[in-house]
């Protein structure tokens, strides 16, 4: 059975007879070019556009941001059928889940940040947002051994980073090697006026996986005033997310998110925001020593 075939006996949804649109088409592309289009949507939002536009100058392609034929062509190069079919496992639909409350002071009183539901889980394994994902699979029960459809992400974008670079004004991050070659492009948030970017040159101090988050109220201009010092446990749902990139900045670092779909489109408290596969991704590219330049 070919792949629409498979998409049609599934009883999912086409867009106007294709089995992808063609905005979703073109963000797995991206993905796995490591243009990261943030979390993926299949809208044609500025996360999406900012990639193309960083692909398009990749490959020498007019870069309008805009998904053109030449630039449509280049992408299904990359992947030509962008979903894949897996078979849900116990531990994709039960769990364990828990719900994580908003307020830090009783995100401190739990021994983990883990996901909240299934559909969370799922999303972030496969970069999809989880509104998209029910469409892909609208009519399939979310039970053990049956076969739902996702974005092909393949696999981590690989390579040694010499510099990285965050746009303030373009709320990108670009990743650099020795020759000045981009490897990864990743959507960020940045800061706010309340806490801007530190416009500067600084260097990455170290590497942190699934941290602890030590809630410091004197930091947070919209801190309560009933909040006080705690540790949070690591998780997904932790407010840095899966990834710590500490800098020789005090308070300032590079760390993942428990809200993808914000990512490129809010403000943070200062410090650089991606989401948590681009982070973990970004952490296996970045060493003690790397430059970091904040540019407005």
């Amino acid at each position: 059975m070919g792949f629409l075939g498979l998409l049609v006996g599934l009883g999912l949804p086409l867009w106007g007879g294709s089995p992808v649109s063609p905005v979703l088409h073109a963000q797995i592309a991206l993905d796995r070019a490591g243009f990261s289009p943030g979390e993926i949507d299949g809208l044609a939002g500025a996360n999406f556009e900012r990639a193309l536009r960083g692909f398009q100058q990749q490959h020498r392609l007019t870069p309008t941001g805009k998904l053109d034929e030449s630039t449509r062509a280049a992408l299904h190069a990359i992947v030509a059928e962008p979903l894949v079919s897996v078979a849900l496992t116990h531990e994709d639909v039960n769990g364990p889940f828990e719900k994580v409350p908003a307020d830090p002071m009783e995100q401190g009183k739990l021994k983990a940040l883990g996901f909240e539901s299934a559909m969370e889980a799922l999303g972030e394994r496969y970069h999809v947002g989880p509104q998209l994902l029910r469409k892909l699979n609208e009519g399939r029960p979310l039970k053990p051994g049956v076969e739902w459809l996702v974005p092909d992400i393949g696999t981590p974008v690989t390579g040694r980073a010499a510099t990285v670079e965050v746009s303030d004004t373009t709320k990108t991050m670009l990743v650099r090697n020795r020759a000045g070659k981009i490897i990864a492009q990743y959507p960020v948030t940045t800061g706010s006026e309340h806490d801007p970017l530190p416009i500067g040159t600084w260097k990455i101090t170290g590497v942190y996986r699934n941290p602890d988050f030590f809630y410091n109220p004197d930091l947070f201009w919209d801190a309560q005033p009933h909040h006080a010092k705690t540790k949070i446990a690591p998780g997904p749902n932790n407010p840095v997310g899966v990834v710590w990139i500490d800098m020789n900045k005090e308070h300032y670092g590079i760390h993942g998110t428990p809200e993808p779909a914000q990512v490129g489109h809010v403000a943070s408290h200062g410090c650089i925001r991606l989401t948590n596969w681009d982070a973990a991704e970004l952490a296996a590219l970045v060493a003690k020593g790397v430059v970091v330049r904040l540019v407005k």
